[in-house]
């Protein structure tokens, strides 16, 4: 399937749609109203470098998002940037739209002269990225038990 992966700020009709499905794959169960995700989302409106998010779409129709951030858990603040918020539709899943929407993110924030990128997940996501060259560097962290996993810009440690 042939898609594009945009910056947000150059689409911005797909707003809502990344707004919600984020909401709907990490806050909403938590009990965050919507509304606090439309606001952090609209952080990555700003020009500044980072926040900032991606939007995958095939015309104008809505696949999927990833975003880089300052900061993703409270208990590694020594660690940034992350990539966070992976989100693929459901309908479009397992056609390399993750892992380009996690490969451009990780390449844009290495553009901006990062040498380290980070990013959490899950144990049961684990082989997705290191499939991509993703080193795992910390185990159960947090209330989420979720690994922490660094890249760098040739794929090594």
């Amino acid at each position: 399937m042939t898609f594009t992966i945009s910056d947000l700020r150059q689409q911005p009709a797909f707003f809502d749609a990344v707004a919600d499905r984020i909401w709907r794959g990490w806050w909403k169960e938590r009990g965050f109203p919507a509304d606090y995700i439309v606001g952090r989302l609209r952080e990555n409106m700003n020009p500044s470098p980072i926040p900032f998010a991606l939007v995958a779409h095939r015309g104008d129709t809505f696949l999927g998002t990833s975003s880089v951030i300052a900061a993703d858990l409270e208990d590694l603040p020594q660690y940034s940037p992350w990539v966070a918020a992976v989100w693929v539709d459901p309908k479009y899943r397992m056609q390399q739209i993750g892992s380009e929407l996690v490969e451009r993110a990780a390449e844009d924030a290495f553009a901006l002269n990062f040498r380290r990128v980070y990013l959490c997940a899950p144990k049961e996501r684990r082989r997705f990225y290191t499939r991509q060259g993703w080193v795992p560097i910390e185990e159960n962290v947090g209330d989420r038990k979720v690994t922490v996993f660094v890249r760098v810009p040739d794929g090594s440690r």
